[in-house]
């Protein structure tokens, strides 16, 4: 009896039933993960209609910023230019990726305000579209990528396997933040700006326009810094090296417990996320 008014009350039959929904959510959403797809490319085509180059604006923009910082720090820190602009191509295109999808993440479902109240699409259709969205506009920057890789020479030293396993890696990473910051920003709208704010100070603490030699391999800086694991999972195998082991297992243990928190939470709020848009 006092379970029919608990229901009654709230509408909710206990936390197993809550997971077992979420679960279903996230099923649903990959079962249609074509439907996130095609509201990802809508986003890239819809952003530059009208245009006359495009999505080549994105390919053009990031290739004159990779080439001013390239330029520009290797005469800073006096390094060979061959050298150095593989390193901050590779850095700022995955670095941005990272970044890109966690802040936009924070506006996943505010942007979907409209279509999570009046359809019934599954919740994560929209994280998906995020990931899918940043991805796309990867495919654009890939260009440069390969084309500062043949002209260093650095593509016969690649190993295109393992970067692809830390891309891997770095895409089960952003999904999680990205769901993560998305929820909390639907409940606080002040959390967009904070979340800018980190990303920015954390491509300044990343060594992303600076490379780190010496005393620096070790320092704390870069050993509890997420966002580096992140960034040498995929960049050190595409520059011919290895990553620190330690890096897998970081990027590694933040993938398994931090879809473990993210989904707890999305469990908890699931019900909630409309009323809070």
């Amino acid at each position: 009896m006092e379970t029919a008014q608990h229901m009654l009350r709230t509408g909710r039959r206990g936390a197993w039933h809550e997971f077992a929904m979420a679960g279903d959510d996230l099923a649903r959403s990959l079962r249609n993960i074509g439907l996130a797809w095609s509201l990802a490319w809508h986003d890239v085509v819809s952003r530059y209609r009208g245009s006359i180059l495009g999505p080549l604006w994105i390919t053009l923009s990031m290739g004159l910023m990779v080439l001013g910082i390239g330029f520009l720090y290797s005469r800073l820190l006096n390094m060979p230019l061959k050298e150095f602009l593989p390193f901050v191509a590779l850095g700022i295109v995955f670095f941005g990726l990272i970044t890109q999808t966690i802040n936009e993440g924070c506006d996943t479902f505010v942007q979907a305000s409209s279509m999570l109240s009046q359809t019934a699409l599954p919740m994560f259709t929209f994280v998906w579209r995020t990931v899918l969205r940043n991805l796309v506009n990867l495919g654009h920057h890939l260009v440069i990528v390969v084309g500062v890789l043949i002209w260093s020479g650095l593509w016969r030293e690649s190993n295109l396997p393992l970067a692809l396993a830390g891309l891997v890696l770095v895409v089960a990473n952003i999904a999680w933040i990205s769901l993560l910051v998305s929820i909390a920003s639907a409940r606080f709208r002040d959390i967009p700006q904070i979340v800018a704010s980190i990303t920015q100070f954390a491509m300044f603490m990343t060594p992303v326009f600076w490379r780190p030699q010496g005393s620096l391999l070790n320092h704390a800086l870069l050993k509890f810094n997420p966002f580096f694991h992140l960034l040498d999972a995929v960049r050190s195998p595409m520059m011919g090296g290895h990553p620190d082991p330690v890096s897998y297992l970081v990027i590694g243990l933040m993938a398994v417990g931090g879809w473990a928190l993210a989904f707890s939470v999305f469990t908890l709020t699931r019900r909630r996320i409309v009323h809070y848009l």
